[in-house]
């Protein structure tokens, strides 16, 4: 118990009015053998019940190391923040212990307080409202990273697992129903989800229409699957939405502490990527390194891509399309191809994914065109004229989208001074069927010019009839799949046999791709094949090359 301590009248007298001078709660401490003792204090000390002289002082009982040990050292005053308890109704006070050199021969020195209770709880609700996603009262991206450390900092990452819920599609509900209904399908969603999780598994929105989990592992990955598949059934029920019914379906990816090395922020960005790969496989995900690393090797593509092209790094390789009736060469399929700066070639079906992917698709389009074009112009001065041939050039679903396709090719075929007529645009059937109002005005515009219009790889795709009939189509290509191995197999004969009968009645020719022996060549003939397209002609060749065969071939 401290001690109360007589002290002269004078000494108290000038002590007290010291205090009292102070606005703020203020006390003299002063060491009388083992024990701290407040000797004096002030008014606004005793009314912030912080202790009386004569009785146990919580000030003494909170700070009595400290103070001793300020006591016990030669610096003239200490500043520190002190927190009166845990409690909801607790006080922070910044203190600060100072003496004057009389003060160090009393072995005694003046504590006072400055209460910053009402800033501190001020600032501690505004983190809060920064730390919480304001919608749904979860925590939000900030929230959850800080909840994530401070559990991983206190179990070890390799304890914990992330995942992330994607819900698809949830722009158009935005769309058609407004935001307010958008705002309370999240709403409940969230629900939802708290309801599969268990009790101590953490939930938070950490994006838009994206949801984090939290989750403690005890049976490694499995426990995050199961978790996974109870979200995936709380939210299989349909959503009542004024007089709508809405069916969410979502994307899940989980992202393991035992993958994760460094930074635990890396485990949200782990489950991220394995939403993306759910999209697709239109499963439950779980991170993998190897293919974050595919992911990586891409991501060192595109950088590399977008260089090779603003730097005309690219070049063609054209393989010949011959009739076979006569066995000439009648066309060349342009095929892009890339130089790496290690002198590694690389196809176009290792690189186009990404360029497509990366938007890079569209000025990898115009390229090929215009050097089509350009190599089809030259082709022909070199022969003195005509040279005999046509040019193929592949147009990607997103370049018949985003580009104005019709103005590109009329503006190249001008530039370069060839006819449009021996110029032929190979587009897939998903290009199409992405957005069939709008290819079909493109086709018609381009067909306006005067170009060929060429279905790549048909019969890989929807194969959709309806589309054939309103297409203005010249030349369905039959795809490799269905040529490879043809004669060994009843069932691709019959196919290809169905194919060049639906065309024959559209009024269409064909290209068989993949023709690589006589024996084929032969059948596909019979079968009433119009070209043919594979190794047995050439494979790519550079322009060079490619123009010397037209010569070798048809004369």
């Amino acid at each position: 118990m401290p001690r109360t301590v007589q002290l002269s009248d004078e000494e108290a007298e000038e002590t007290q009015a010291t205090l009292d001078l102070l606005p703020i709660p203020a006390a003299v401490v002063r060491r009388c053998d083992d024990d701290l003792v407040l000797i004096a204090i002030n008014r606004l000390f005793r009314l912030a019940g912080l202790g009386t002289i004569g009785d146990r002082s919580l000030l003494l009982d909170a700070l009595d190391e400290r103070v001793r040990g300020y006591l016990a050292s030669d610096r003239v005053e200490e500043r520190f923040q002190w927190q009166t308890s845990e409690d909801i109704d607790c006080r922070h006070y910044a203190v600060m212990l100072s003496r004057r050199p009389r003060d160090r021969v009393a072995n005694q020195c003046v504590v006072t307080l400055v209460d910053h209770t009402a800033e501190q709880r001020t600032e501690n609700s505004l983190r809060r409202e920064m730390l919480t996603d304001a919608l749904t009262g979860l925590p939000n991206r900030a929230g959850f990273a800080d909840q994530l450390e401070a559990a991983c900092a206190e179990s070890g990452t390799e304890a914990f697992a992330v995942l992330v819920v994607d819900l698809d599609r949830f722009s158009r509900v935005n769309a058609c129903m407004g935001s307010l209904a958008g705002d309370e399908l999240l709403i409940s969603v969230a629900r939802r989800i708290k309801g599969a999780l268990r009790g101590n598994d953490i939930l938070s929105r950490i994006g838009g229409d994206e949801f984090a989990v939290l989750m403690s592992l005890e049976e490694g990955a499995e426990d995050a699957c199961q978790v996974a598949r109870r979200i995936e059934s709380a939210l299989a029920t349909p959503f009542r939405l004024s007089d709508f019914e809405i069916r969410m379906q979502v994307s899940i990816g989980i992202a393991l502490g035992a993958d994760v090395d460094a930074d635990n922020e890396d485990l949200i960005r782990n489950a991220q990527f394995a939403v993306k790969r759910a999209k697709s496989s239109g499963k439950i995900e779980i991170y993998q390194v190897r293919a974050f690393d595919l992911m990586r090797s891409q991501f060192s593509i595109e950088t590399e891509l977008r260089r090779a092209i603003e730097h005309g790094q690219m070049h063609l390789c054209f393989q010949p399309i011959c009739d076979l009736g006569t066995g000439r060469i009648v066309a060349f399929e342009s095929l892009a191809r890339w130089t790496t700066d290690t002198g590694l070639e690389l196809s176009s079906g290792e690189f186009i994914p990404v360029a497509e992917e990366s938007g890079l698709i569209l000025p990898l389009g115009r390229w090929a065109l215009a050097e089509t074009a350009r190599t089809l112009s030259s082709w022909d001065a070199q022969a003195g004229g005509n040279c005999g041939v046509t040019l193929s050039v592949n147009i990607s679903a997103i370049q018949l989208q985003r580009d104005n396709v019709a103005a590109l090719v009329r503006d190249t075929v001008a530039n370069y001074g060839i006819a449009p007529n021996r110029l032929t645009l190979e587009l897939t059937e998903s290009a199409i069927v992405a957005d069939p109002d709008r290819s079909a005005n493109t086709l018609r515009a381009l067909k306006d010019i005067g170009v060929t219009i060429a279905m790549d790889d048909f019969g890989t795709g929807y194969s959709n009839l309806g589309y054939l009939q309103k297409m203005p189509i010249d030349i369905l290509k039959i795809d490799r799949s269905f040529v490879t191995g043809m004669l060994a197999d009843r069932d691709k004969v019959a196919i290809v046999r169905a194919i060049l009968s639906l065309a024959q009645a559209l009024g269409m020719r064909t290209t068989a791709e993949g023709v690589e022996t006589v024996e084929l060549e032969q059948t596909l003939a019979a079968l009433g094949c119009t070209f043919g397209q594979g190794f047995l002609y050439s494979r790519p060749a550079k322009s060079d090359l490619a123009f010397q065969l037209i010569g070798l071939r048809n004369n």
